[in-house]
């Protein structure tokens, strides 16, 4: 080879390296910001506070990302002490004809052996295979129709909206031919919005937080395999693939269908902070990884964690509430803890607070009551968001930050006499009233 050609060679290899190499997202907070996906979604997990969404409620194909929803139930499996990690379980037959299958990525497993539950998930979580996760699924349940029963009720019970399991796997039924799970369509599919996924992601990584430590990992061996982590964000040392690598990244799923194009779930942490990021029916494996880039730079180097309101905070002109039957007629009330939240640059002056008193502390002319606790709980104090990108929270059961509100000083019960004087006080003002509109009534 002479010179020229090593030059042409070399210039050829560097062109295909940097056409996947991702720069960090810079933007301004003014920034019209988007990502190239059908559906995305990126959320917060400490506070569940959704930082970016686009198209989350459509239903589409997850591919593979529907193995998280294998993946936690056999966590939760385990946890119950319904099965071990070193529980051990065979191949059935439907099973090993998918392992067989190199259409769909089968790694061909052995019937008549007996394989642990460790071995079946970290094939399923890292290899992205098939065969074990069906095999997961039949331990489980029985059969893989059954599971995908519980599939659903667990969907249902976490809230999820927007979304349909008919497999273990992600593959369509239809590619399953015969062998598709008893009691679904054969010819459905699995669907799952973005923020479907990101909730399933959510309590996936906050229920069983081991789940990271297998989907971090970067390969397995299973029958003298090894099964390469299908995440390119993981510091992965080959060539091709270190350019995708993201700090913190240690999860969660990719997925790939004709139909579902190319998904991702990642998720990172830096800084003490959890991002969860979805992309759905992006152009090619290399855009959901540069895509998800895009999504994670923006969440940490755009959002902060904030304490916009202290403890002790009271609104101007509501610090106190009226009381009856004290030796006060007031108490002064305040947030028993600072509110804090996710941050976007540039938008402190787009939170403001507002106070919901529990009506049931208070008598029909909205006083307390004496005697009165000092730091006695008398309702929230609720963040109020005024700006123009309000995703909303990723739970169901949160629609924004609160804390309580307190009283921060007791007031005692007035002694019988001042009560009796008060309440003569009362009946006198009272009959003057009464007297006085009858009085008015005759002109």
């Amino acid at each position: 080879m002479n010179c020229k050609t090593s030059m042409i060679t070399l210039l050829a290899y560097v062109l295909f390296v940097t056409s996947f190499i991702y720069s960090p997202l810079k933007v301004d907070a003014e920034t019209n910001f988007d990502v190239q996906a059908q559906s995305a979604i990126l959320l917060d997990v400490e506070t569940g506070k959704i930082l970016f969404a686009k198209d989350p409620d459509i239903k589409l194909p997850p591919a593979s990302m529907t193995k998280m929803m294998t993946e936690y139930l056999v966590l939760e499996a385990i946890e119950n002490g319904e099965i071990s990690w070193e529980t051990t379980t065979q191949i059935s037959d439907y099973a090993y004809s998918i392992s067989a299958d190199p259409t769909f990525s089968g790694i061909g497993l052995t019937q008549d052996k007996d394989y642990t539950v460790r071995q079946l998930y970290e094939a399923m979580a890292i290899g992205s295979d098939n065969a074990t996760t069906i095999a997961l699924a039949e331990l489980i349940a029985g059969s893989e129709g059954e599971f995908v029963q519980k599939m659903n009720e667990k969907g249902k019970e976490m809230g999820l909206t927007d979304y349909q399991f008919v497999n273990s796997t992600g593959l369509s039924n239809t590619d399953l031919g015969e062998s598709y799970p008893e009691g679904t369509d054969p010819e459905g599919e699995d669907l799952l919005s973005s923020k479907a996924a990101a909730l399933l992601a959510y309590r996936l990584v906050t229920d069983f937080p081991n789940a990271l430590e297998i989907s971090s990992q970067l390969q397995t061996e299973l029958d003298g395999r090894t099964l390469l982590n299908l995440n390119w964000m993981l510091p992965h040392t080959a060539t091709y693939l270190v350019p995708f690598k993201y700090e913190g990244v240690d999860g969660l799923k990719t997925g790939y269908t004709e139909k579902a194009g190319y998904t991702f779930t990642g998720t990172a942490e830096k800084n003490g902070r959890r991002l969860i990021s979805v992309v759905m029916k992006t152009s090619s494996k290399q855009a959901r990884f540069q895509e998800t880039s895009k999504l994670l730079d923006y969440g940490f180097n755009q959002f902060e964690k904030k304490e916009l309101f202290p403890k002790g905070y009271q609104i101007k002109g509501k610090s106190t509430i009226p009381v009856a039957k004290g030796k006060a007629d007031t108490v002064e009330i305040a947030s028993n803890e600072a509110v804090q939240t996710v941050v976007k640059d540039g938008e402190d002056e787009n939170y403001s607070v507002k106070y919901t008193i529990d009506e049931e502390k208070l008598n029909k002319d909205g006083e307390l009551v004496a005697p009165i606790e000092k730091g006695e709980k008398i309702g929230k104090m609720e963040l109020v968001y005024t700006g123009d990108n309000d995703f909303g929270y990723i739970r169901n059961d949160k629609e924004t930050v609160s804390v309580d509100i307190v009283t921060t000083s007791s007031v005692e019960k007035s002694n019988w006499f001042m009560l009796g004087i008060s309440g003569i006080g009362q009946f006198f003002s009272n009959m003057f009233t009464s007297v006085s509109d009858t009085v008015k009534g005759w002109f």
